[in-house]
């Protein structure tokens, strides 16, 4: 099997696994979004995944993606782009300007500059709020416990268009409790998306309720 049949086959296997969690969850599998971590791949390993109908990406650094897909979003139409890694304020115009989301909110001086910018270009990406459901002083995230004035801050304050909360829980910890923390999070505050769940938790995070999953290498191989 050639890399580019071996990247479609695992799309499809994952594809399949959101399937049977989202049933065995009693949700739709069309209710969970599969966001394609494509962070260090570059465009020739991307393209059969655009091929074979992905068109939903994550990438970590906003310099990397504004190299990489000008010309698959030329190429190919109706893609999403995400960004999912952590975001530095002096790189906010370039997000704003370029992503479809950003997923990694985290600290009120970036939420202040995410405003401006949006208000100065005239576009609002959605955004999600990164909760640091472990804690880690080592890991980006608001702190739990300055995460609903937080999250009241960015959508009163200053209207931004939050629709939901992402996490990554510690490595070698359970996800589960991390998960359900965030969901409950998100209900206190009627946030409808979660992104949480990655290639190894995905399907336990699909059955505490995620909207959206974010697979990188069970799709695309080893980084």
């Amino acid at each position: 099997m050639t890399e580019t049949m071996s990247s479609i086959a695992r799309l499809e296997e994952v594809r399949k696994h959101i399937a049977a969690a989202a049933h065995a969850a009693g949700r739709k599998a069309q209710d969970v979004r599969l966001i394609a971590v494509s962070k260090t791949f570059e465009a020739p390993d991307i393209a059969p995944v655009i091929a074979a109908g992905q068109r939903c990406f994550g990438e970590n650094r906003v310099q990397e993606a504004m190299r990489k897909w000008p010309e698959l979003r030329a190429r190919h139409g109706n893609l999403e782009l995400h960004l999912i890694g952590p975001l530095q304020t002096n790189k906010a115009a370039d997000a704003v300007g370029f992503f479809d989301a950003v997923q990694s909110v985290d600290r009120p001086k970036l939420a202040a500059t995410l405003a401006r910018e949006m208000e100065k270009q005239g576009r609002r990406p959605n955004l999600y709020i990164q909760v640091n459901t472990g804690d880690e002083s080592q890991k980006a995230g608001i702190a739990v416990a300055e995460a609903d004035g937080f999250i009241r801050s960015c959508l009163c304050d200053l209207g931004l268009p939050v629709i939901g909360l992402m996490c990554i829980p510690p490595v070698d910890a359970d996800p589960v409790p991390h998960f359900r923390l965030l969901a409950g999070i998100a209900r206190r505050h009627g946030l409808a998306r979660l992104s949480m769940g990655m290639s190894g938790d995905y399907e336990a995070a699909i059955a505490c309720g995620a909207t959206d999953v974010r697979v990188g290498s069970a799709i695309f191989g080893a980084r």
